[in-house]
């Protein structure tokens, strides 16, 4: 199915982390979806972890995204697929919907690791940053030759939502507001 389902999908959020945000381009719009995504997937009770690369170098995650202690997978490898207890900690979704930075560094080794190891990714183009704008798309461009479907977080809310007969309509569309 070429949908991502909330039933079958789980949210990744790579490294938004305190020391390496203020440097990411367009920083502010990519916390900004990230947090709609989140927010989204607690309301569809939506398996959520966190990665943090190095946090005593570059801080933990964001107040704003409110990790949870125990969905935070720490890791030194720019692919967390290759950090030890990563894949074990990820839920057992067939499907991820990740955001997260960098895109040319993290996001992009993890993407890759992910579809190596079977797992379908939806990358959130608009919650997804660099420090440079020609870093961030090329590293998009890459993710979606290699098989990555390439949405935007409206995208993703409108297909967990899958009908305006559904009781959360209203409190999707106060989120893109």
């Amino acid at each position: 199915m070429p949908l991502t389902d909330r039933q079958t999908a789980a949210l990744l959020l790579i490294d938004f982390q305190s020391r390496l945000m203020p440097a990411i381009d367009g920083g502010t719009a990519v916390i900004a979806n990230a947090r709609r995504l989140l927010l989204a997937a607690r309301m569809f009770t939506i398996p959520i972890l966190f990665t943090e690369e190095n946090a005593d170098g570059l801080g933990g995650t964001l107040g704003e995204l409110e990790p949870d202690a125990s969905s935070v997978a720490h890791k030194m490898t720019f692919d967390a697929c290759l950090s030890p207890d990563f894949q074990k900690r990820l839920p057992d979704r067939c499907d991820l919907v990740v955001a997260g930075c960098e895109a040319h560094v993290c996001v992009l080794q993890t993407v890759l690791g992910l579809m190596q190891a079977k797992r379908r990714v939806f990358l959130v183009r608009d919650a997804v940053g660099s420090r440079r704008s020609e870093s961030k798309e090329a590293a998009i461009q890459r993710m979606a030759q290699h098989g990555a479907d390439i949405v935007t977080t409206e995208m993703v809310l409108f297909e967990w939502l899958a009908t305006a007969e559904d009781k959360r309509l209203d409190e999707i569309i106060a989120l893109i507001k």
